[in-house]
C-alpha cells in the first residue's frame, strides 16, 4: 500500500461485531494519524473506542476494514507500537527499574547492561521518579505507577503510542501533573500518540486533531475537530486563549447531544450518506 511518508497510521473501512451481535459495535470508521500528531478520540461507552485502540494496537481483530502502520498491515502487536492501559498493569515482584529493563531488553535483545541501564534511567527521569527506581510498585502511589507505565511505554522509543484513558481514575493534581509531563516528553520526542479520554479539556490541552465517535451500536467519527489552540499550549494559560471556549462549547454540546439520543433511544445520527469531514474552529 502506498501512503504519503508523512502518515504514520491509516485505518480504513474498520468495522467490528462480536459473534451473535445483531449490529456492529461501529462501522465504516475512516482517518490518519501523521507522524508527530497527537490524537485524541471521544465518544460515549458503547461506541467502541478501546476496541478501535485494540485493533491498533493488534491486541483485536475487526471485522472488516485494515489498519495499516508505515505502509503494512497491523495484525498482531508489535513493539512499534507502546500501549498505556487505564490500570498501570506493572509487574508486582519487580521494582521500577527492573519493570521498565524488561521491556528495554525485549527491544534491543543485543544490548549490554550499560545500555538498558542508561535508557531506563533517561525516561524515569523524564516521567520525574529517579527518586523511585528501586521501589516495587506496592510502594508507590496510583499516579506514581501510572508515570511508571507512561515511561515503560516510552522507553522503548515506538513509532506510535496508544493510551486508553491513563489518567481516568487519578485526582485532578496529579493527572495535570502527568498531563504535564506528557506534553513535555511528546515535544521532546515528538511523539505520535493516539489516546482515548471523556475529558474534554484534556483532549483541548494534549491534542492536535480530536475524533468525535456517534453513539453505538453502528458508530461512526461523526466529526474530526482540528485543534487551532498554539501547539505550546499549557494548563495555566489553556482558558485564556480566545479559542478555547468555542472549542470546548463545541466539544461539550456534541457530547451533550449524543447523550439525549442514549436517553430517548435514539439512532445514531450519523446517516450512510454523511461522510466525516475536518472542522477548524477558529
Amino acid at each position: 500500500m502506498s501512503t504519503d511518508a508523512r502518515t504514520c497510521l491509516q485505518v480504513q473501512g474498520l468495522g467490528k461485531t462480536y459473534p451473535g451481535a445483531s449490529e456492529a459495535v461501529f462501522e465504516g470508521v475512516n482517518f490518519q494519524i501523521q507522524r508527530g500528531e497527537f490524537i485524541c478520540i471521544i465518544g460515549h461507552s458503547g461506541c467502541g473506542k478501546t476496541t478501535i485502540l485494540n485493533t491498533l494496537a493488534g491486541l483485536e481483530h475487526a471485522s472488516e476494514g485494515h489498519v495499516f502502520m508505515d505502509g503494512r498491515e497491523v495484525v498482531a502487536p508489535g513493539l512499534e507500537r507502546g500501549v498505556v492501559f487505564q490500570g498501570h498493569a506493572l509487574m508486582p515482584w519487580l521494582t521500577v527499574r527492573q519493570n521498565i529493563a524488561f521491556a528495554v531488553r525485549s527491544r534491543w535483545t543485543d544490548w549490554s547492561r550499560t545500555q538498558v541501564t542508561a535508557q531506563v534511567e533517561r525516561y524515569v527521569q523524564m516521567v520525574g521518579l529517579s527518586q523511585a527506581l528501586d521501589k516495587k510498585p506496592s510502594q508507590l502511589s496510583g499516579g506514581m505507577k501510572q508515570r511508571v507505565g507512561i515511561a515503560r511505554a516510552f522507553a522503548i522509543e515506538p513509532r506510535m503510542l496508544l493510551l486508553d484513558e491513563p489518567f481516568g481514575a487519578l485526582d485532578a493534581l496529579t493527572r495535570g501533573t502527568i498531563q504535564d509531563e506528557l506534553l513535555r516528553i511528546c515535544a521532546d520526542t515528538q511523539q505520535t500518540v493516539f489516546m482515548i479520554t471523556h475529558d474534554v479539556d484534556e483532549a483541548i490541552l494534549l491534542a492536535d486533531k480530536i475524533l468525535l465517535m456517534s453513539n453505538g451500536p453502528r458508530a461512526r467519527i461523526a466529526e474530526i475537530v482540528v485543534n487551532t489552540l498554539p501547539r505550546n499550549r499549557t494548563r495555566a494559560g489553556l482558558h485564556h486563549d480566545p479559542q478555547f471556549y468555542p472549542l470546548r462549547n463545541h466539544l461539550v454540546d456534541f457530547l451533550v447531544d449524543r447523550a439525549k439520543d442514549l436517553s430517548h433511544g435514539r439512532a445514531p445520527q450519523v446517516p450512510p450518506e454523511v461522510r466525516p469531514g475536518l472542522r477548524s474552529l477558529s
